[in-house]
């Protein structure tokens, strides 16, 4: 049933937006007069997203009416353009701002002005007026102010990405293409591919689970924004403060992750001079701080899209210096396991793969085949953790019922490139195959410039992952929790470039006292990125399914009072939700199991390797010292 004009539609409380700005003998006035339903009509926006009154009922009736709205504005959009051919509907799913877009063809068309009048009329909301005798009668819309319209228009003219943008924007999240060999060394090419395909289509399922969730909470009066949002509305506020604190955790490991991998290449790339490995360490910190204190992303957007041909240099230039050239062992062999000996000259052992698991010697963390297994997925999932800013993308979307068409087919690509280049380099690379790949390649001058080139995009994630990291961390827990000023104003700007330092050198003494860099990235990915892209997603999914289904006959929002009517609450009613919803309910529970079943045992594979690495066929090298591990005189 439509929620659009009518009695019981959506309403434009015109007259009861009058209350925000007058005083309470005023609002007494317009009661006595009429024209006040006797509830005060809340804010809308920023602020109301969070109003802890607002009911799951409520988020969800608004949420309905902007998703017809957003239809019926296709709808024109579509009767606007439509003739263009082939061309043109591609060129219509790839546009940034579809109706803008149209209203300009539909001003150069008297036949479609005269659509455009006749449509514009239709959407003009009534409003309730409370008679003397209790009931509510609708009357003409107002022809001097329509404050919903007007809200709406402030509030989506920040909505301009199309599903075209959004695919471009997940397939250039793919840093995680130069880790995939590495995954094969760890599983072998069947289970490595067959595992890789798996996740994929998993990472999809999430993606289009955070995409249901948002489509049934999000609308120009209670806008998503964050991961944390959904959570708040389902779960309530300590839940959104656990995910947002958590993924603040995550972005925080994330760039010393990255912070010790780009201390890795600075090293190899001075090792002909034997450079100090801490002093390594201080260079990357000191480039990284500089470019964390740009609080705004719209500062490197040029350098993002730089940095998606920068990657497609680099996917050339390993695979071309694989097949011709074979693997510079070093890496591998000093920041592993692998017996040390292969580094010498004249001792590397051949290249060798497997189809099956490795054997513990060809192993390049663990012994423990069943702990490798999982290391080698733990940096699969790492590679597919791009679901955590799956939210941010939604919220930019004008019409965000196309997400699902961005995400299946990114996920596609980006699982055929992964297998690909994984495959393709392990069969080259063999046990060699260290998770930052371009370290591997052969020759030296090949190897400098695909290091170089690697340093820029890492700098790239790092300021990426700070920015959203220290944001989190600002907003949520300054400013929410400790009443910090906005980071807008000039103090919450001094506070935010004060706070900065401590953060970055945080940042690299974790990254300095871990003793392997791959063990550490695997227990990032199997603690926080497999939970974010897997379990979370689902857990969310789950409760916007169970408390969608236990509504009753008479339940619901009554938009002309503002009042949500239940008639139960808590365990029984979540209970009533399952049951009504079990057919989609279970599935998801048994995925959200797996997903946490499957962190529990990455989390451990990651710390065992972290525990051999401190073993006496570890390397403690990239931590507290001064060895260079790539120096070879």
């Amino acid at each position: 049933m439509s929620m659009l004009p009518g009695p019981a539609g959506i309403t434009a409380p015109t007259e009861q937006m009058r209350e925000l700005g007058v005083e309470p003998e005023e609002v007494r006035r317009m009661s006595q007069a009429g024209t006040h339903p006797g509830v005060r009509q809340r804010l809308w926006g920023l602020q109301a997203r969070l109003d802890p009154t607002v009911t799951f009922e409520e988020f969800t009736y608004w949420a309905k009416v902007e998703r017809e709205m957003e239809a019926e504005e296709y709808r024109r959009y579509k009767a606007v353009t439509s003739g263009g051919g082939i061309l043109g509907s591609i060129k219509g799913y790839f546009t940034s701002n579809a109706y803008e877009d149209a209203r300009i063809q539909e001003d150069n068309s008297r036949a479609l002005q005269s659509h455009e009048e006749s449509t514009q009329w239709s959407e003009k909301k009534t409003v309730p007026v409370v008679n003397a005798d209790g009931t509510a009668s609708p009357i003409a819309p107002s022809t001097t102010h329509d404050f919903d319209a007007e809200w709406r228009q402030a509030a989506r003219a920040l909505r301009t990405a199309g599903w075209g943008s959004i695919f471009y924007l997940i397939t250039t999240d793919i840093l995680g293409w130069g880790q995939t060999p590495y995954v094969f060394s760890n599983t072998g090419f069947g289970l490595g591919a067959g595992i890789f395909i798996l996740m994929g289509i998993a990472a999809a399922l999430s993606g289009w689970m955070i995409w249901y969730v948002f489509i049934g909470l999000d609308s120009s009066r209670f806008p998503v924004l964050s991961f944390g949002d959904p959570f708040f509305r389902l779960y309530g506020p300590k839940t959104r403060h656990f995910i947002n604190v958590t993924q603040a955790l995550q972005m925080f490991l994330m760039v010393a992750v990255v912070l010790l991998g780009q201390t890795g290449i600075i090293s190899q790339l001075s090792g002909s001079v034997n450079l100090c490995f801490i002093v390594c360490g201080v260079i990357s910190l000191v480039v990284s701080m500089a470019s964390g204190y740009m609080r705004s992303l719209k500062h490197l957007g040029w350098f993002c899209n730089a940095a998606v041909w920068i990657n497609v240099i680099s996917f050339i230039i390993i695979c071309v210096a694989a097949a011709k050239f074979g693997p510079d062992p070093a890496p591998a062999v000093q920041n592993g396991i692998l017996p040390k000996i292969w580094n010498t000259p004249g001792h590397m052992y051949p290249v060798t793969t497997f189809t099956n698991a490795p054997p513990a010697k060809f192993q390049p963390t663990d012994t423990n085949l069943f702990a490798a297994k999982f290391n080698g997925i733990n940096s699969m999932v790492y590679a597919y953790s791009g679901a955590l800013f799956f939210v941010a993308f939604l919220a930019e979307m004008r019409h965000p019922m196309d997400f699902w068409k961005a995400v299946f087919l990114a996920q596609g690509f980006i699982t055929i490139v992964y297998v690909f280049f994984g495959a393709f380099s392990y069969a080259f690379y063999g046990q060699y195959s260290y998770v930052v790949i371009n370290q591997v390649v052969k020759p030296l001058s090949l190897q400098i410039l695909s290091n170089v080139l690697a340093l820029i995009t890492g700098w790239l994630a790092v300021f990426l992952y700070f920015n959203v990291a220290m944001k989190t961390v600002y907003l949520e827990i300054g400013q929410e929790l400790l009443h910090l000023p906005p980071i807008t104003t000039t103090k919450g700007k001094y506070l935010w470039w004060a706070l900065g330092p401590f953060y970055w050198i945080l940042a690299f003494v974790i990254s300095m006292s871990v003793p392997q860099f791959t063990a550490f990235t695997n227990f990032v990915g199997g603690l926080f990125s497999l939970n974010f892209t897997y379990s979370f997603s689902g857990i969310m999914c789950l409760a916007y399914k169970i408390q969608d289904g236990a509504r009753l006959p008479g339940e619901g929002f009554d938009p002309a009072t503002g009042v949500t009517t239940r008639y139960d609450s808590g365990v029984k009613r979540w209970i009533r939700g399952f049951t009504k919803t079990w057919y989609i309910s279970l599935p998801i529970l048994i995925y959200v199991g797996c997903g946490l079943a499957s962190s529990g045992m990455g989390t451990w594979a990651a710390i065992l390797a972290l525990e051999g690495a401190y073993g006496p066929n570890g390397s403690v090298l990239t931590s507290w010292t001064c060895v260079n591990p790539y120096y070879n005189p």
